[in-house]
């Protein structure tokens, strides 16, 4: 069951410009950055809010490492903006699945790794009325110690 929309994923072309913008107008700032070399992606988490379900929401600003990667591409092709969309779920082998059955391609066999440990997968967008929808199961949340 999805639970929450997890982030809204924007491609840029300057990832440092971008979240600058978003510092400096919103007052959203960096929960998290990496480089995820599967994806040939940069990326930047601006933390929205938390949930009841303990997960966030999320901006995911993304910058392309190499001009073949799918992020860059889309940039070729439609410039900046929104990438897609993606739900919170905590079970995104099952949700994959549940939505497989009902006709919705989904892109990865078995889901992928992406930000910050999560379990990921895509659907296709020309079964979703256009838009690139990814479904993420957060990793889970480790105790602080004492």
């Amino acid at each position: 069951m999805l639970t929450r929309i997890d982030h809204i994923g924007i491609a840029c072309f300057d990832l440092d410009a971008t979240v600058e913008f978003y510092r400096a107008t919103y007052g959203f700032e960096v929960h998290h950055t990496e480089v995820n070399e599967e994806q040939g992606v940069r990326e930047a988490m601006l933390k929205i809010n938390g949930t009841s379900d303990g997960g966030a929401s999320y901006l995911q600003l993304l910058e392309p490492t190499r001009e073949d990667s799918a992020v860059g591409k889309w940039l070729a092709k439609n410039g900046e903006g929104v990438h897609h969309i993606a739900f919170g779920t905590a079970d995104v082998d099952g949700d994959a699945a549940s939505v497989r059955d009902k006709g919705v391609r989904v892109l990865y066999d078995e889901p992928r790794t992406g930000s910050m440990g999560s379990r990921i997968t895509f659907l296709h967008p020309k079964d979703c009325h256009g838009v690139l929808t990814e479904l993420v199961t957060s990793a889970p949340v480790e105790s602080p110690e004492h």
